[in-house]
């Protein structure tokens, strides 16, 4: 059984469709739920006018009944209030329409306007535009929580908080206070780079330019034996990465000390085991983590962590210059509105990510087309991971 997921949907067409596949009969989920962590995708400093319009909320469609899913695909629906707006009736409307459409031609430096336009045959760039939209995470944020819901029912937690934004760094207090981070309108976990990044985004929308910065996930209470080194396609680190890499804006992931140990000897790197009458109730213990709970692209039970560099945003109030599309004369790029700042929000986006992935490991070692037998297989599990000594052996 496999976690997967698809999504339909433009940026201001009627709304956005998913449906998602694999999830275990039995599952207790709600609109709610999901709810509450659409919520948090909408907030953070920096977000613009458009969260002001949208109140986002996942219809579901099928697959739950009585709230438990029922191990058919589910479907989900959310509504985008801006199609409310006579314009964008017009502007995209599923049947042709009489009224002269404006084309959008002068393509944004950074976006995939040109490239979108070129790879299939477009003379305007309004429909790249609208599906390359980040407006299209509300629905991985929808997917997300059924993952995470998931997850919960095997004590996997998963939270973010934000690194950097621009060239203002954190210092984050271990361990992290995931309340405070979620009551700080910057999602940030030290009060001083709170303040000067709040700051910053103020001194950037008053110069109508972007920024954005570094985010970091962490899942914790990950079991230990998710992912494989058998094949390259099958490691963890591999999908977690390419997932986060997703993510639009998104253009560096790094796992545990990522780029950081690169620059350091391995007696500096490498997690040392601690002795055993250390480990306390856990199996195995590290005395750090700077692999990210991941080693050989399978989980070694430490917390998982994972970090999304985004680039700024490339619709800009301050129009930068361009080609247009048709002509290919130079002219100034298309700008309708733009958040400033958005790693707070991209931080939850990447909690849906890393969750879903996550959720396709579980599935993938635990199988179960019921969640009783999925968990029935995941105990049998736990019980089999302490020394090799305490077990019995593979080849008797």
């Amino acid at each position: 059984m496999h976690f997967r997921f698809l999504t339909a949907g433009e940026s201001h067409g009627k709304g956005l469709l998913i449906i998602v596949e694999g999830v275990p009969a039995g599952l207790p989920i709600s609109e709610e739920y999901i709810g509450k962590h659409l919520r948090r995708r909408q907030q953070g400093y920096g977000r613009g006018k458009r969260q002001q319009i949208e109140t986002d909320f996942a219809e579901i469609v099928s697959g739950v009944r009585h709230g438990l899913t029922m191990g058919s695909p589910i479907g989900l629906r959310i509504e985008n209030k801006d199609w409310n707006n006579a314009n964008w009736q017009v502007r995209m409307a599923v049947d042709p329409v009489e009224a002269e459409v404006e084309r959008l031609t002068a393509m944004r430096p950074g976006h995939a306007d040109l490239a979108g336009a070129v790879k299939y045959g477009l003379d305007d760039v309004r429909p790249i535009l609208e599906r390359s939209s980040a407006r299209e995470t509300a629905a991985r944020v929808s997917v997300g929580a059924i993952a995470r819901r998931l997850l919960e029912e095997f004590g996997v937690g998963i939270n973010s908080h934000v690194l950097s934004v621009g060239e203002v760094r954190a210092n984050p207090p271990e361990p992290l206070d995931w309340d405070r981070i979620e009551a700080s309108p910057v999602r940030c976990a030290d009060p001083e780079a709170e303040a000067r990044m709040i700051a910053r985004i103020d001194e950037i929308q008053e110069a109508l330019d972007t920024i954005n910065g570094v985010f970091e996930v962490r899942a914790s209470k990950v079991p230990i034996g998710l992912g494989s080194h058998i094949q390259w396609d099958r490691k963890l680190d591999g999908l977690l990465a390419q997932a986060v890499m997703s993510i639009q804006a998104v253009k560096g992931v790094e796992i545990g000390g990522g780029f950081t140990t690169a620059s350091l000897p391995g007696s500096q790197v490498h997690d040392v085991l601690t002795p055993r009458s250390e480990w306390g109730d856990r199996p195995w213990e590290h005395a750090s983590n700077r692999a990210g709970g991941l080693e050989g692209g399978i989980t070694n039970g430490e917390e998982v962590v994972v970090r999304g560099a985004l680039k700024p945003l490339s619709t800009m109030p301050r129009r930068l210059p361009t080609a247009d599309l048709i002509t290919g004369d130079v002219t100034l790029a298309f700008y309708e509105r733009s958040d400033v700042c958005v790693v707070p929000a991209a931080g939850v986006i990447g909690e849906a990510m890393v969750a879903m992935v996550l959720a396709d490991a579980v599935l993938d070692k635990f199988g179960g087309d019921n969640l009783r037998e999925t968990k029935r297989n995941f105990e049998a599990y736990m019980q089999t991971i302490g020394p090799r000594g305490d077990q019995p052996s593979l080849y008797g």
